[in-house]
């Protein structure tokens, strides 16, 4: 048979997966055993083929598969007794951290609980007689399925692991649900943007796709008799009208600006108003 005490001390004491003894920053995984940080960390950077698998830490995948645990030091703790020469008593059990609600000792003797949510530390005789859907410490609400057996028995690690099957089954589905919906969004942005619907006009102007895939602009102008949109295709009589004069305008610019040079009609002479050859003078034009 198994000594009590002995696998009392194991559990509460020491590392599950290095058999080191506990020292801070401990943590504890959803089925309620107690590690040391440190030694989670090495035992999951490790990806070496030569790994021994460990039974005590299997189910612990990643860093947020442990939880850090909020403890509260035993005043009455005298600290490790390894340089006592053996003239006292050496209480083996006696507890580092205790209950900050009750005071009870945390040595295995009492049944001890963490909440997942915020890694706090009570005795279960605590949270049955002071009923509270907050934490006593930290005010972090919690329910039912967030509070964790410390090394439970065969019982209580059962239900533990089907919670933790139901949690982790849950959260795969969400995050399946998620990134449906991401890619939905985007499917959706991109045929909005592929597709040539008609767009609404801004400022007088549609753009329409052509065939070849590029936006062009169509301005809508508005004549002066109807005071509607003309419809491109169709010539106004009031644009017909401005076009003429703005030719007119032009030859008429461009008379006057050819009058200047001597080539012009208006600076040649008749052959009346032409001098005699005896006349000619070097300002003959």
């Amino acid at each position: 048979q198994v000594d009590k005490v002995a696998e009392l001390v194991a559990r509460w004491f020491y590392c599950a997966l290095s058999q080191e003894r506990l020292r801070r920053p401990i943590v504890a995984c959803e089925l309620g055993r107690l590690y040391n940080k440190d030694a989670i960390i090495e035992f999951l950077l490790d990806k070496s083929p030569d790994k021994t698998p460990m039974e005590s830490a299997s189910h612990i995948k990643s860093i947020k598969n442990v939880t850090e645990l909020k403890l509260v030091d035993n005043p009455a703790w005298s600290g490790d007794k390894e340089s006592i020469k053996g003239d006292k008593y050496d209480d083996l059990q006696a507890a580092r951290f205790i209950c900050p609600v009750v005071g009870l000792e945390m040595n295995g003797r009492h049944r001890f609980c963490f909440l997942r949510n915020c890694g706090c530390v009570f005795s279960e005789r605590a949270l049955k007689e002071i009923k509270s859907e907050v934490c006593h410490k930290c005010g972090v609400p919690f329910q039912e399925e967030d509070v964790i057996v410390l090394n439970g028995s065969k019982e209580d690690v059962e239900i533990l692991k089907k919670r933790m099957e139901e949690r982790r089954l849950k959260s795969k589905l969400e995050k399946k649900s998620k990134k449906g919906k991401t890619a939905a969004a985007a499917s959706q942005q991109e045929t909005s943007a592929d597709s040539p619907g008609p767009s609404k006009a801004k400022n007088g102007k549609d753009c329409v796709s052509s065939s070849s895939g590029e936006n062009r602009q169509i301005v809508f102008t508005r004549s002066s008799e109807n005071g509607n949109p003309s419809v491109p295709g169709k010539v106004n009589k009031a644009s017909s009208t401005t076009t003429k004069r703005s030719i007119a305008d032009s030859e008429d610019k461009s008379e006057a600006y050819k009058s200047i040079f001597t080539t012009h009609s208006s600076a040649k002479r008749s052959k009346e108003e032409c001098s005699n050859w005896v006349t000619h003078t070097a300002y003959y034009f």
